[in-house]
């Protein structure tokens, strides 16, 4: 296929070869399935999920007994916060999150608060970042978790997780963080955090596994399996493990360990080059802040066009989208753009722009070319 360039790497990222070719002896020769205890096919199958577990572990800085493995991003979020909510079963309960948290997130506490929990979704200001004082004034004496995504998919915004953390900690409350978007782009850490969720295939490793960090050194309740039957994963999260993807995982996490910092610089450049030059079409807005964000991501806001004929006619030639991979199929202007303030008109005509490792200078200037092209070309009357 001739495929456009591709800049959506915040919705997916393509597994590296290193990850793949780690991958496929799980596929044939070493099959076995790691609960198999009585041989060296279960046992061969093991020793590659332990080794996953502690190269994903050293990704974050935690120990590998804290990473219970899953399917994705999306199953570590509903085990966290309805297994929180059902360790809590009986008692008066709140939970505090924000207006721009991923759909996983909103969704799961919209399915809690139908349960008869009470949450509390912080306002954020025109930039995407949320009032920390605002925070601590709504914690309420039944307040059981904080859940704030480490950074936004959509914008990149950067929330002040060490802030956050403290905060929690003061108050003997879970913090959980969505840590999707910023593990294996920017140095992350559990100093302070109870849960995390993580998912491979943002990092270059296979889709359909991600894991779920879980702090042991605390006295708070740990989620409750949602999952039942076989008691894997210290009886968190039951289920034939997927070695392969597990294994892939694992890979992913290694290289971005030993990649982050010289990649994020590069890709700060490139991004910074393609964010200035499309700022100067007039008329264009950067939708978010360029303090604490992620090296890879800009969001811009390109007014007078329509904004399906803006996204038709870009991803002729370059492969982006107006927000997550999860809502694009709708055509309402993103909720996280609409909480900072956008107009619907606006939020529609919004594009995220996200870079990657197959990312190029050259690439840079040829989508440059053609989406200042299609943007006059859009607002001819």
């Amino acid at each position: 296929m001739n495929y456009p360039i591709y800049l959506d790497y915040n919705a997916t990222t393509p597994c590296a070869p290193e990850v793949i070719e780690a991958m496929l002896p799980y596929f044939g020769t070493h099959f076995g399935n790691a609960a198999s205890k009585s041989h060296p096919y279960g046992w061969l199958a093991e020793n590659a999920v332990e080794t996953a577990r502690e190269q994903v572990a050293n990704l974050i800085g935690a120990r590998p007994k804290e990473i219970i493995f899953t399917s994705g991003a999306t199953e570590s979020i509903n085990l966290g916060i309805k297994g929180t909510f059902e360790s809590y079963q009986g008692e008066k309960q709140h939970y505090i999150t924000a207006l721009t948290e991923h759909k996983a997130v909103l969704d799961t506490f919209a399915e809690i608060e139908k349960r008869g929990a009470e949450v509390t979704y912080l306002p954020v200001d025109s930039s995407g970042n949320i009032s920390l004082e605002e925070l601590e004034n709504s914690i309420l004496p039944h307040t059981k978790m904080i859940c704030l995504m480490w950074a936004n998919n959509e914008t990149g915004v950067i929330h002040p997780v060490e802030e956050i953390a403290d905060l929690a900690e003061s108050r003997n409350i879970i913090f959980f963080t969505d840590a999707v978007q910023a593990a294996g782009k920017i140095p992350v850490f559990t100093k302070g955090i109870h849960l995390m969720a993580i998912s491979a295939h943002k990092l270059y490793g296979p889709k359909g596994v991600g894991a779920l960090y879980v702090r042991h050194n605390h006295d708070l309740p740990k989620p409750l399996a949602q999952i039942h039957g076989g008691g894997h994963e210290k009886g968190m999260r039951s289920g034939t493990l997927n070695v392969p993807g597990i294994v892939g995982f694992g890979k992913a996490a290694e290289l971005r360990l030993a990649e982050i910092k010289a990649e994020a610089q590069r890709l700060e450049i490139l991004r910074n080059k393609l964010e200035n030059r499309l700022l100067e079409i007039s008329n264009t807005f950067l939708n978010g802040s360029q303090q604490s964000r992620l090296p890879h991501v800009t969001n811009i806001a390109f007014g007078g066009v329509e904004g399906e004929e803006l996204l038709k006619m870009v991803n002729q030639k370059v492969a982006v989208s107006s927000g997550s991979a999860c809502t694009s199929i709708s055509p309402k202007p993103s909720h996280v753009l609409a909480a900072m303030g956008l107009s619907s008109d606006l939020g529609r005509a919004s594009i995220r722009f996200s870079l990657g490792k197959n990312t190029t200078e050259s690439e840079i200037e040829m989508v440059l070319n053609w989406v200042k092209k299609g943007v006059l070309e859009l607002r001819k009357p």
